[in-house]
């Protein structure tokens, strides 16, 4: 699969990165993803990152680029359920070909938020993904267009 999404905002890319990945509003845009979203990370290119739900269940992922209010990148490793962590099984490296990558541009004052999604993702998920993508990017715009 390999599927972009796109959004413009009202706000400068600066107050787009903080929306993106200050954990209460990281929070915020990624609950139409799952209740209890959030993300365990140090942000460091080279860093692991567990995207979290209920449960402590979601993703293992590796920072594999960052550079402020410009680009992030994710590399997934595999899954996590209910804590623990798991690289090897079938289920998990279903999901070490995927990545998520977030590009921000700025066009006439604005930003252009362009989330690209590369990999083998499982059907079932793709089919969630392009529900929750769209509903979670305008919960970021409202986030980062009032703050």
């Amino acid at each position: 699969m390999e599927k972009e999404f796109r959004i413009t905002i009202d706000a400068p890319r600066e107050k787009v990165w903080a929306a993106l990945w200050t954990d209460a509003t990281y929070r915020q845009w990624t609950a139409p993803f799952g209740e209890g979203s959030r993300v365990k990370t140090d942000w460091k290119k080279g860093s692991k990152v567990l995207f979290l739900g209920n449960e402590d269940s979601g993703m293992v992922s590796t920072i594999t680029d960052n550079r402020p209010n410009e680009y992030m990148s994710f590399q997934h490793q595999g899954i996590i359920n209910k804590g623990v962590e798991d690289l090897d099984s079938e289920e998990a490296k279903k999901w070490a070909t995927a990545s998520e990558d977030y590009t921000l541009r700025t066009i006439n004052q604005r930003t252009e938020l362009i989330v690209h999604l590369r990999g083998d993702i499982p059907q079932d998920f793709v089919d969630y993904f392009m529900n929750a993508w769209p509903k979670a990017l305008e919960k970021l715009k409202e986030i980062a267009e009032k703050n």
